[in-house]
């Protein structure tokens, strides 16, 4: 029971905090009137014996935030920072970065080319090593917000130079000069072609490269700002940050629905210069929005490079390696009080060696150990939850290798395809739609019909995130495998038109390989954002969270060391070569078919990690959002 004078005011804190009434005569009728009454009569008498704004320290505590601060570094009030109206203006920012990244991504192999006249493996080797290094820079964007800069601050710093970058193309794409002259065609119906200069590719590269250091600074931080406006420990605001995160997805993909249909046409009918300034001026509005609520967001405090702690943990275990641990673990050194730290685990026993404590570890006058030489248990624990991330982190790029496909080749074989849907001709870039159709279709269905039933027989909210990851996995199996079939069907129309295009074949038949890839990327995206967030440690969730971007930049660089193998091994003549540079002339079903073969190897050691993983528990260091069922 809670002390009259705090009740009172708790209840009128309740009351104020509701939804306002509109019809007077409904009011005076319900129980709000009444209880206004009684609460006012309260507040009378405790003005009279002088007991009003005598609040308790623990109720004043109840309106606050965890752990986090408003924008003058008080602690963060609940009811006027953070929540949904402003986690809005972080999803903002996060659709227009997709607008921007996949608006160029998805196209920009037709403009290596078609315009810059690059071969098609080198093409599409620039597009993945772009998106790899988009991607792999999210580790330095986390340790620049956990270290120095803060999430808030890494947001707006580089989706600024994201929109640098794209402006730089947009010029590049404009001026002649950084471009080469069209092909030329002699009265034999030869055509030349001359490549871009090292001074032109230069420029475009210098572009690219200012857009992917924007991309992998602003994504390292954009999801966990996002979450920090909610409060783990509020039960309601715990459902929304779950909410939250469906909803963050599902604007990923209305940002790249927007870029491979309506930004990948302004492209190609207008002209790139207009579609990739679009993206710089988007970017730029977005940055407005975001600063504007700037004093109503909610702040965490840096706790410091993970990085930093994980090699603390690595070097104190191995100065003490020939030392002997105790049988009983509740010797070795810990600083949180009793049920508030990490359990300790058998796993990795050798990394358990950095908390034997010794005299040597405490420095004189110090309060606190060395932590390069001494490490509590619950810091050493963190590092093992880390290290259990590794066998499934590792697993899941093979799943980007293959999404790779279907920005580079796949665009390539639509440019090759008919293209037209009455008077209209699609644009081979904005094929994808199809990709992200099947994303929101699949999220739909996921969230209407599978969890719903997945609840009445088997009492849980929809499938774990393991085996959302398995689902991903098989449905990229069945997309390559679909591909590698298309592919054999299109070299045959390409050898009976006697290089003609476009091809006689409809471009609609590539859409079975689209859908099923995209599907998979809908189950799967979904349940490594939440794998690698519920079981990380609260203090290591932005690198956890880098750490599963790094699979989709390792998809993309597997992708182009594979890509360069193959080149190498089957040469460059064609009908021999797999990779020609006419895919006409090439065999890219083979190509598909060997990306089929190491999926399936690669599903089965899934499997075997996902055995092995032991997920932890919310109360064992992972702060777990409550489920609740995700709605788009």
């Amino acid at each position: 029971m809670c002390p009259p004078t705090t009740c009172i005011w708790q209840q009128e804190f309740v009351f104020l905090n509701s939804p306002p009434v509109y019809s007077v005569s409904g009011f005076l009728s319900t129980d709000s009137f009444k209880f206004t009454l009684a609460s006012s009569l309260k507040t009378f008498i405790l003005l009279g014996l002088g007991l009003y704004g005598a609040t308790s320290s623990e109720e004043k505590m109840s309106w606050l935030a965890n752990e986090a601060e408003d924008y003058w570094g008080n602690p963060a009030d609940r009811a006027k920072t953070g929540g949904w109206v402003r986690s809005a203006l972080i999803l903002g920012i996060e659709m227009v970065e997709r607008l921007t990244t996949m608006g160029i991504a998805v196209n920009l192999v037709t403009y290596l080319n078609g315009t810059m006249h690059l071969p098609s493996s080198s093409s599409a080797n620039i597009v993945t090593d772009f998106m790899g290094t988009s991607f792999l820079l999210c580790l330095l964007g986390g340790f620049l917000a956990d270290s120095y800069l803060g999430r808030y601050w890494t947001i707006v710093i580089f989706s600024a130079v994201q929109a640098v970058g794209a402006g730089l193309l947009s010029m590049s794409t404009a001026l002649p000069q950084l471009r080469p002259p069209p092909c030329h065609h002699d009265g034999n119906g030869i055509q030349t072609c001359q490549q871009a200069n090292r001074f032109q590719m230069s420029i475009l590269y210098l572009s690219l490269y200012l857009m992917a250091l924007g991309t992998g600074g602003l994504k390292s931080s954009v999801s966990g700002f996002g979450s920090d406006q909610f409060d783990e420990k509020d039960e309601k605001e715990s459902r929304q940050m779950a909410f939250f995160f469906s909803r963050f997805f599902f604007f990923i993909s209305l940002g790249t629905l927007l870029a491979v249909t309506i930004l990948v046409w302004i492209q190609d009918e207008v002209g790139r210069s207009w579609g990739y300034g679009i993206c710089s001026v988007a970017m730029i509005f977005a940055i407005i929005v975001f600063l504007a609520g700037r004093k109503k967001y909610r702040y965490r405090r840096r706790l410091g490079s993970p990085i930093t702690h994980i090699l603390e943990v690595v070097v104190g275990a191995v100065k003490k390696s020939k030392m002997e641990l105790p049988q009983d673990p509740s010797f070795l050194y810990e600083e949180a009080p009793d049920g508030t730290g990490i359990q300790h685990t058998e796993q990795f026993r050798f990394l358990d060696k950095a908390a034997i404590a010794t005299e040597d570890d405490f420095e004189a006058g110090a309060s606190k150990p060395n932590p390069w030489k001494l490490s509590p248990v619950t810091r050493i624990e963190e590092v093992k939850m880390m290290i259990r991330l590794l066998p499934i982190w590792a697993t899941t790029i093979i799943f980007w290798t293959v999404y790779a496909q279907m920005i580079t080749f796949s665009v390539e074989q639509a440019s090759t395809m008919d293209r037209s849907m009455g008077h209209f001709q699609i644009p081979a870039g904005s094929l994808t739609v199809f990709f992200v159709a099947a994303i929101l279709i699949t999220l739909a269905i996921y969230d209407r019909f599978i969890i719903p039933f997945w609840k009445r027989w088997r009492g849980k909210p929809g499938f774990t995130n393991l085996q959302q990851m398995a689902i991903g996995l098989i449905l990229s199996i069945f997309g390559m495998a679909a591909a590698s079939l298309m592919e054999r069907k299109r070299l045959e129309g390409a050898k009976s038109a006697g290089g003609v295009i476009p091809l006689p074949i409809s471009v609609f038949y590539l859409v079975p390989q689209f859908f099923l890839i995209g599907s998979g990327e809908a189950f799967i995206y979904t349940g490594q954002l939440d794998f690698f967030i519920t079981q990380s440690p609260k203090g290591m969730k932005t690198m956890s969270t880098g750490l599963f971007l790094t699979t989709l930049s390792l998809g993309f660089f597997v992708s182009s060391f594979l890509v360069s193998i193959v080149k190498s091994i089957t040469g460059s003549s064609p009908g021999k070569a797999w990779l020609a540079d006419n895919i006409n002339n090439g065999r890219l079903d083979l190509f598909y078919a060997l990306l089929t073969m190491l999926s399936v190897i690669n599903f089965v050691l899934f499997i075997i990690s996902a055995i092995w993983s032991k997920p932890v528990k919310p109360n064992e260091g992972a702060q777990r959002p409550q489920p609740t069922e995700q709605r788009c």
